[in-house]
């Protein structure tokens, strides 16, 4: 419960109407779920405006409105009106202090790029953990509080959600969070007002062009976050790609940065890439990590430094960071080690991270081994890297079968078809089109021979298949044990 003069601390209010000294018990954006003496936050979303349930938010017993336009033909004399011009910041404001500022209480520790943020944050929430500081994770794959397990639904959840987790890390005793950062949450707001103290850019390619129309908008989306920081956190940054200094240049926070291939605040050389990890030098240091892939170099290195920017030991960060597994769904090895067969489950569903460990197998397999690549691509998302991840799958896969990912909305076949069309007419030849996930994993397993590298992209640690709207159970990981170790 919060008094609703402590919750406008810091909000810009444009006019109010009604009693302002009331207590509060909840805030909601979802008018099913608004509870009696809450506050209800009229948003006006991508799909929907909020201020069409304003009316369904009072029936459910919401005494406070927080909105952008005040109803006044029709006025209720027990509900106090909040009008505001600039929803996103006052709600955020607005919010954060109904929970107690959470974030000023904890090291927050934010990472956002196309690629990388989920394994970056989870080693990082598995490191300090390992190391006895107890600690929360924000991730695609799931939440954390200490030890407890919480299911994810958003890689950056709602700010009231956000908020409410980042309170539940603090009264249970967490110093550190670690969590993802999307663009959709930078752009949409559900990051405003947190105290960031580091935050890491990995690197920006081709994804969520459907949301944001072109790649200035990605860019400009993802930059924002590190435009927002304040003087005394850092802002960490991948200075290999392209725009990772561009992220960086109006910052006002401290900036470092890392490299594999330039000089950087932290530097990474690989000294060995194999099937069973890295053998690394980072900056004047050498260890051995179970990750793989030139990709996962650049991960290590993030998490180092940002281990560095938190004051631990230099050899105390290695020695722990060593003994780490790979996060779930994220270069996932099964092995049939009957026939030396070697499965790889991973997330890649972008062009740049499919290309990023296709070309990681490439450099890891023992010849004649073949590649086999299993992909697909998400329905009612980015089509225009569909044709892209076609080509780049046929240049670096021995043999490509082409199935369905998550269609949700619409015709898998039209996906496929949009997939093919980017493979060159010469390279169809070792492409084949298999509709149902299943059979196209079956078929991989099946066609695969000895010390054979078989690449299943794009779902990673999810156990669901999206299709017209319904979740139904599927895991690409527990489809290859069934087979290998259940059928065969």
């Amino acid at each position: 419960m919060k008094n609703l003069k402590e919750i406008l601390q810091g909000v810009e209010v444009k006019k109010t109407i009604g009693v302002l000294d009331k207590n509060i018990n909840g805030i909601y954006l979802d008018s099913r779920e608004v509870t009696n003496n809450s506050a209800f936050f009229a948003v006006k979303g991508t799909i929907t405006d909020g201020h069409l349930f304003i009316d369904k938010a009072m029936e459910k017993g919401a005494t406070v409105i927080f909105c952008e336009s005040i109803p006044e033909n029709k006025l209720n004399k027990d509900i106090t009106y909040i009008q505001v011009e600039n929803m996103q910041k006052n709600m955020a404001i607005a919010v954060s202090n109904f929970y107690d500022n959470p974030s000023r209480s904890l090291k927050l520790i934010g990472v956002t790029g196309t690629n990388g943020k989920t394994t970056i944050a989870t080693l990082l929430y598995q490191l300090m953990m390992k190391m006895n500081k107890k600690s929360g994770l924000l991730s695609t794959v799931e939440n954390k509080i200490g030890v407890e397990t919480l299911k994810s639904t958003h890689t950056t959840p709602d700010v009231i959600k956000l908020n409410e987790l980042l309170k539940k890390m603090k009264d249970a005793g967490c110093k550190y969070a670690f969590m993802e950062v999307s663009s959709h949450a930078i752009d949409q707001g559900r990051i405003e007002n947190l105290d960031f103290d580091i935050a890491i850019f990995t690197n920006i390619t081709h994804d969520h062009l459907d949301y944001h129309g072109n790649f200035i908008n990605y860019i400009n989306a993802k930059k924002k976050f590190f435009d927002n920081l304040k003087p005394e956190a850092f802002a960490l940054t991948n200075i290999d790609d392209p725009n990772g200094l561009i992220m960086v240049q109006n910052t006002k926070a401290n900036i470092k940065t890392y490299s594999l291939r330039q000089m950087a605040d932290y530097k990474v050389k690989i000294l060995q890439n194999s099937i069973l990890g890295l053998h690394l030098k980072i900056n004047d240091n050498e260890a051995f990590f179970k990750l793989r892939g030139e990709f996962n170099a650049y991960n290590i290195l993030a998490v180092y430094g940002t281990m560095e920017l938190l004051n631990f030991d230099k050899m105390e960060i290695l020695i722990n960071m060593s003994e780490l597994d790979p996060v779930t769904g994220r270069f996932d090895i099964i092995t049939d080690r009957e026939n030396s067969i070697f499965a790889i489950i991973d997330y890649a569903h972008t062009p740049d991270a499919l290309k990023n460990i296709l070309s990681t197998l490439g450099s890891i397999r023992k010849k004649p081994a073949k590649i086999i690549t299993v992909f697909g691509a998400g329905g009612d998302r980015d089509k225009t890297k569909r044709p892209e991840m076609g080509k780049i799958a046929a240049r670096l896969s021995d043999m490509v079968i082409v199935t369905s990912d998550n269609p949700r909305t619409e015709d898998p076949k039209e996906i496929i078809k949009d997939i093919v069309a980017g493979i060159e007419e010469k390279a169809k030849e070792k492409v084949l089109e298999i509709e149902d996930r299943k059979q196209a994993i079956k078929t991989a397993l099946k066609l695969a021979d000895k010390n054979d590298l078989i690449l299943i992209a794009g779902k990673g640690h999810e156990d669901y298949q999206e299709i017209n709207g319904k979740r139904f159970p599927f895991s690409d990981k527990e489809i290859v044990k069934n087979i290998w170790f259940k059928e065969i």
